[in-house]
């Protein structure tokens, strides 16, 4: 018993140290990935996700996007955001993918989050409305970001011209089919302001003609989301209406007159050369517009729509009054030009002035 007892105190002792370094470990560990969760979750400041070390203090603001699936809406992020932080703002962007419930969660999101300003593209014009209440009443300001909100009460409104974009796309139009033929028109998601004016741009231009009977418009048609698939599809169905026997397609932006491209390419059409536009100068159409099989784009530069608002978004942070390019309008309302893009000045419009680099458009030489 004597060798016994001194035995199994010793195995009491190994046996209680063991546990109190497992319970150790585990602690310590339970301290490391707390402290791992804290340092990924919190967010990267201009990035976009929430309150980063570098943030506290400054002013939030929120960049509600309807949509990040276009190309061009990665330039609007980058550039608001990095001038929103150069300007000592905390910025944070949100995308809605063109759901109207959606965005309106990520409005009251971002008040809860203490955003003194929002700056929102909306996903429907009319429908935005209610966010300029619900941000008034807990004391921020609204910016109307590239569509404009119908709302009496809207602090600021920031967007492209994009009344000029239908302009220039359908005098490129009748310069080229002589003023005559059948024309479809590619319109983007309903209840979209930009929709609705880029079609009043089309409109000035070819009223009198399709008064006259020279142009006649044998399609026009909505797309959800600006898909290019539906855009594919309803040019299809255009070309089976007409056999073949149209002039010139007029795309709300750059994603349906891919749509336009690629059924004509598919119908074997190309040789044609029927009149295609599209506008926001994505590299793709671009390309296509230096090499032969799309006709025009029209640039809404990005930079500086997106610093502008931007800019404003500082203004009404501060408390300070501020004068549109419009004058007399109300709101405040910044009108960004916008350019005509052809296969002769793709080149100095786009690639020298950064745009997109040249490998993205390697037909534009």
């Amino acid at each position: 018993m004597r060798h016994i007892l001194p035995l199994v105190g010793k195995r009491l002792l190994v046996m209680r140290l063991s546990r109190s370094f497992v319970i150790a470990s585990f602690i310590l560990g339970s301290l490391a990935v707390t402290g791992c969760d804290k340092s990924s979750s919190g967010g990267g400041g201009a990035t976009g996700e929430g309150g980063a070390a570098a943030s506290v203090g400054k002013t939030k603001v929120a960049f509600l996007l309807a949509t990040l699936q276009e190309e061009r809406y990665q330039k609007d992020k980058k550039y608001f955001e990095e001038k929103a932080t150069a300007l000592g703002l905390a910025p944070f962007t949100l995308s809605a993918d063109n759901d109207n419930g959606k965005q309106l969660s990520q409005l009251e999101d971002a008040l809860s989050r203490g955003a003194k300003v929002i700056v929102v593209q909306p996903t429907d014009s009319t429908a935005a409305a209610s966010y300029v209440s619900k941000a008034h009443a807990k004391g921020a300001k609204v910016v109307s970001y590239d569509r404009s909100i119908k709302s009496d009460d809207l602090d600021v409104y920031v967007s492209h011209d994009a009344f000029k974009v239908g302009v220039i796309e359908a005098e490129e139009a009748v310069k080229a089919t002589g003023g005559k033929g059948n024309y479809v028109l590619l319109d983007g998601q309903s209840g979209h302001s930009v929709v609705a004016e880029i079609d009043r741009g089309y409109m000035s231009v070819l009223k009198p003609l399709i008064d006259k009977g020279d142009i006649k418009i044998v399609v026009q048609r909505n797309h959800d989301s600006w898909s290019p698939e539906q855009s594919l599809k309803t040019m299809e169905d255009a070309i089976a209406k007409t056999k073949g026997d149209i002039q010139a397609v007029l795309a709300n932006n750059s994603g349906l007159a891919r749509g336009a491209v690629q059924a004509v390419q598919a119908g074997n059409l190309g040789a044609k050369k029927i009149f295609i536009a599209g506008s926001d100068a994505d590299a793709a159409n671009i390309n296509s517009v230096c090499d032969g099989k799309q006709t025009i784009e029209v640039l809404k530069d990005i930079k500086p729509l997106a610093e502008k608002a931007a800019e404003v978004a500082l203004a009404l942070s501060q408390g300070k009054p501020l004068e549109g390019t419009l004058p007399n309008v109300k709101p405040p309302t910044f009108a960004i030009g916008v350019h005509l893009v052809t296969k002769d000045n793709a080149k100095a419009m786009i690639v020298d002035s950064g745009f997109h680099p040249a490998k993205a458009v390697p037909a534009c030489k």
